[in-house]
């Protein structure tokens, strides 16, 4: 057979919901639609599903913005694993999400009702891996507290139990941006903002640093303005706008008396991973998890990228995921 003919694209879905989402904040959404792509092919036995959850920003293909995790010969392979990712409730990649600033207060423990609505729908009952980094984390930590039998593994990375005030003092900021500014503008000026979190001061000393002494127009400067820009054209105001409020509201502990309560709950294996430069969720949070979690384990890895590092610090991952695993 040629490498050609096996190396098939992932599939990208719509999911028509026939029931409707009460939402924790007391309002309901009707007609939901979740996106979501699957990549390979279900064994027969039902035990090759690995659940892949997306960040604040990105989508439901995570070839697209992991692809040095999830591909052919990758850690997480197609020939090997039923691969699926949904978009999140509340963005604006298909799922159903704001078109305006009128939305519900969406949480992330209301986005797990739609992972379980697609989970019923391709007939899964048991998932052999599930793994996400950041508000990825966020969910699947949510759903592993909520179903504790369904994950065999977890693997959550540069995430926490409940968002800190630190966390929440950042998203403000940029709320505020979008608030006050043209809309366009604010969504520039809110990624800027974002971007001082998901990096750290030697991320920029390393690779923003002006050679010249000059007295303006710095490389430091060009580059948060790239960076907004480049969000500005991809992503919508009001889904960053909505869950960056989702990530604030996210706490394990709502439903079962405490972060500690909860986290004892789960019955997977676990690899939590930090980031030794993270800023945003510090690698004291990671060490939270992993202590509370019956069958952890915890990995700091060093990376000179902060938050960023679940996603560059692929080689060092993929290595730490497979011993995991085996």
């Amino acid at each position: 057979m040629s490498e050609t003919s096996v190396h098939i694209e992932p599939k990208s879905i719509i999911l028509k919901a026939k029931d409707p989402i009460v939402l924790e904040c007391g309002d309901t959404l009707q007609n939901v639609k979740i996106a979501y792509s699957t990549w390979g092919n279900l064994n027969d036995q039902k035990t090759n599903v690995v659940w892949i959850f997306h960040a604040l920003t990105a989508n439901g293909n995570p070839h697209e913005w992991w692809s040095d995790m999830v591909g052919y010969g990758k850690v997480i392979d197609p020939q090997k694993h039923f691969i699926i990712c949904a978009n999140m409730l509340g963005s604006c990649y298909g799922t159903t999400g704001p078109k305006n600033m009128n939305f519900p207060l969406v949480t992330v423990h209301d986005m797990i009702k739609a992972h379980k609505m697609l989970k019923s729908h391709l007939q899964i009952d048991h998932i052999h891996l599930g793994i996400g980094g950041s508000m990825g984390g966020q969910q699947l930590l949510e759903w592993a507290v909520q179903e504790p039998d369904l994950f065999e593994f977890i693997a959550p990375l540069a995430t926490n139990a409940y968002h800190s005030p630190w966390g929440i003092a950042f998203n403000e900021a940029q709320r505020m941006a979008l608030e006050n500014i043209d809309s366009a503008k604010g969504l520039e000026a809110a990624r800027a903002i974002a971007m001082l979190s998901y990096r750290h001061y030697d991320t920029y000393q390393a690779s923003q640093k002006d050679v010249d002494q000059r007295w303006d127009d710095f490389s430091a400067s060009s580059y948060q303005r790239y960076q907004g820009e480049k969000l500005r054209k991809r992503f919508s105001v009001q889904s960053y706008y909505y869950l960056s409020k989702a990530m604030d509201s996210h706490h394990l502990g709502r439903h079962f008396g405490s972060a500690e309560a909860a986290l004892k709950r789960i019955k997977s294996k676990a690899l939590v991973i930090g980031i030794n430069s993270d800023i945003l969720f510090p690698p004291h949070e990671q060490e939270f998890l992993a202590r509370w979690i019956p069958n952890a384990q915890v990995e700091i890895i060093s990376s000179k990228f902060g938050h960023d590092g679940f996603l560059t610090e692929a080689n060092t991952i993929t290595q730490l995921l497979k011993d995991f695993l085996s």
